[in-house]
C-alpha cells in the first residue's frame, strides 16, 4: 500500500489541502522542493499532488533528492503524472535541471543526530554550499519566492534569560565542537538568504521549524522522538538515553507543512517565523510515557554510546514562541501530542502490515 492510500494519512492530506491558504498563488505554477524524500518534503509533495489530482491546481513539482530508487518507491503513485518530475543529484553539486521555477522550498539537510556525529562535514556543506547552489539557481531562473527551512537549533542553548525563543533571540552556541556544525551552518544559511535579498533583490522567507514528527518520517531517522515512535510501532519498551528532563517544542508534520505553506503565501520578505505547536511543548520523559502508554509497554533507561552522545543536542530547554506566525499570519495548529503521536504510530503500523 502507498502511504497516500492510508485512511488516516489521507485525512491529514485533506486537512492541509482544504486550509484557507492562497492556493491561487500556486495554480499553473512550478515549484522545486529539495529534500523531497524527507519527512517534511515528502508530505509537502503529497499535499500539492492532492491539490493537483483533485482540484486541478496544475502545479508542476520538481522533486530534488539523492536517491532515485528510494524516491520512486515513495512517490510511486505519481510516476505517470506529467506534473511530477524527480531530479536526482546532490545539492552540493550544480542542480541537474535548467528550467525556470516560480518557487523553491529548500528542505535538504542532514537532520538527525547520527549524521551530525558521523558526517559533520557533510552536514555543514549541505547547509552552506547546497543552500548557496539553490539560491543561485533561484536567482538565475526567475524564482518569485525562495523558502529556506531553518531550525530551532539556530537558537542553541537557553542560558536562562528567556522562557521561549522568539525570532529576535540571538542564541548561544559553542562553535568549537563538531556538533555545532548543524546549528552554525543553519545560521550561515539564514545569513546567505539575507545576503541574496540585499545583493540580488531576491524574495526569501525563513520558517524556523521545531522538532518535527509524523508518519512520513524516515525509518533511518535517529532523533529521539523517531526512535521512540519506532519502538511504539513495534510494541517494544521505549528506550530513554537520558533522565528525560529536556523540554522541547514539537510539531506534527501536517501542521509544519501548513505553516510552511502559510509563510510561502503570506510571509514578509526577509522575515523568519517560528513554526511550532504551543500545545506540544513536552519533556522527553513525558513524550516517552505517552508512546509507551499507547503501545502498552514501559519506559526503560539506557546509557547512549559514544557516537550517539556526540550527536545529541546539549540544549536542555529549547521551546519556540510561535506567536508571530499565529498573530501576524493567522496560523493555527490542529494536532497536539495526544492526537499526533497515536495517529503516527497507527499509520506506520498499518504500513508495516
Amino acid at each position: 500500500m502507498n502511504l497516500q492510500d492510508n485512511p488516516l494519512y489521507k485525512e491529514d492530506l485533506n486537512y492541509v489541502s482544504s486550509l484557507p491558504i492562497n492556493w491561487e498563488l500556486l495554480k499553473n505554477s512550478s515549484i522545486m522542493i529539495s529534500g523531497a524524500s524527507g519527512m517534511v518534503g515528502s508530505f509537502l509533495i503529497d499535499v500539492l499532488m492532492e491539490k493537483n489530482i483533485k482540484e486541478n491546481l496544475n502545479c508542476m513539482i520538481f522533486a530534488l533528492g539523492r536517491n532515485k530508487d528510494r524516491a520512486m518507491e515513495r512517490f510511486n503513485a505519481y510516476k505517470d503524472s506529467p506534473l511530477f518530475v524527480f531530479v536526482a543529484g546532490d545539492i552540493n553539486d550544480p542542480i541537474n535541471l535548467d528550467k525556470d521555477v516560480d518557487y523553491i522550498i529548500h528542505g535538504a539537510s542532514n537532520t538527525h543526530p547520527i549524521q551530525y556525529s558521523t558526517d559533520p562535514v557533510g552536514t555543514i556543506t549541505t547547509n552552506i554550499i547546497g543552500t548557496n547552489n539553490l539560491l543561485k539557481y533561484g536567482r538565475d531562473h526567475k524564482t518569485k519566492r525562495f523558502v529556506f527551512l531553518s531550525s530551532v537549533e539556530i537558537y542553541g542553548e537557553n542560558k536562562g534569560d528567556t522562557d521561549q525563543f522568539a525570532e529576535d533571540y540571538l542564541g548561544y552556541i559553542d562553535s568549537n565542537t563538531a556538533r555545532a556544525g548543524y546549528p552554525e551552518s543553519k545560521r550561515c544559511g539564514e545569513a546567505l538568504c539575507q545576503s541574496y535579498i540585499s545583493q540580488y533583490d531576491m524574495d526569501i522567507v525563513i520558517p524556523r521549524l521545531s522538532r518535527i514528527y509524523g508518519p512520513s518520517m524516515l525509518l533511518s531517522d535517529s532523533k529521539a522522538i523517531s526512535q521512540f515512535i519506532k519502538k511504539g510501532v513495534a510494541k517494544e519498551d521505549i528506550v530513554l538515553k537520558s533522565e528525560g528532563t529536556q523540554l522541547y517544542s514539537y510539531t506534527y508534520v501536517a501542521d509544519a507543512v501548513a505553516g510552511i505553506l502559510t509563510i510561502l503565501a503570506k510571509g514578509k520578505t526577509g522575515e523568519a517565523y517560528n513554526v511550532s505547536d504551543p500545545a506540544s511543548d513536552i519533556t522527553l520523559r513525558d513524550l516517552a510515557k505517552i508512546i509507551a502508554d499507547h503501545a502498552n509497554t514501559k519506559v526503560v533507561f539506557e546509557l547512549p554510546d559514544q557516537i550517539e552522545r556526540a550527536g545529541y543536542s546539549t540544549a536542555s530547554k529549547a521551546t519556540l514562541d510561535s506567536s508571530k506566525l499565529r498573530n501576524e499570519l493567522s496560523f493555527k495548529t490542529n494536532y497536539d501530542m495526544t492526537k499526533g503521536l497515536p495517529r503516527t504510530i497507527e499509520i506506520l503500523r498499518d504500513m508495516i502490515k
